[in-house]
């Protein structure tokens, strides 16, 4: 399963649904908060099963001073635990890479921290709690 990234709006469409599945309905969050006015102007990457629908997705955007910023990442469920994350991220650092950005920061949420540990990212700080049950941590990593 090879990483892509979103060139049409139907793409984008169809990762926003991903989002909206597995980061806002399990908490009974609007749709909505699964985008933002961003979409065009960062990278979305996505990765298709066999039966083309999506089941990865993470976005990259830039940020002020080469700093570039990961959100939105989700997996399908039915697929985690299989290094589609890792995919992902790593395609989103080859294009911060090319954007000579300096460094990557995310918000991954405490579920998270261990797998971003894995693939080189440190703790800043910890940062808000979503929704009032999930907590986040600021977390980053610099690029080479």
């Amino acid at each position: 399963m090879n990483v892509k990234q979103a060139a049409s709006d139907k793409e984008i469409e169809q990762i926003i649904d991903l989002r909206d599945r597995i980061l806002r309905q399990p908490w009974g969050q609007p749709k909505e908060t699964a985008t933002d006015a961003l979409e065009q102007s960062s990278i979305n990457a996505y990765i298709r099963d066999a039966a083309e629908n999506i089941i990865a997705c993470g976005r990259l955007q830039e940020n002020e001073n080469k700093i570039g910023q990961i959100r939105f990442m989700a997996v399908d469920n039915t697929q985690q635990g299989k290094g589609l994350g890792k995919k992902i991220v790593e395609f989103l650092e080859d294009k911060a890479k090319q954007l000579h950005l300096s460094k990557i920061e995310l918000q991954a949420r405490e579920n998270a921290v261990e797998f971003y540990k894995s693939m080189g990212y440190s703790i800043k700080e910890p940062s808000f709690l979503l929704w009032g049950q999930i907590q986040h941590y600021l977390m980053e990593k610099i690029i080479t």
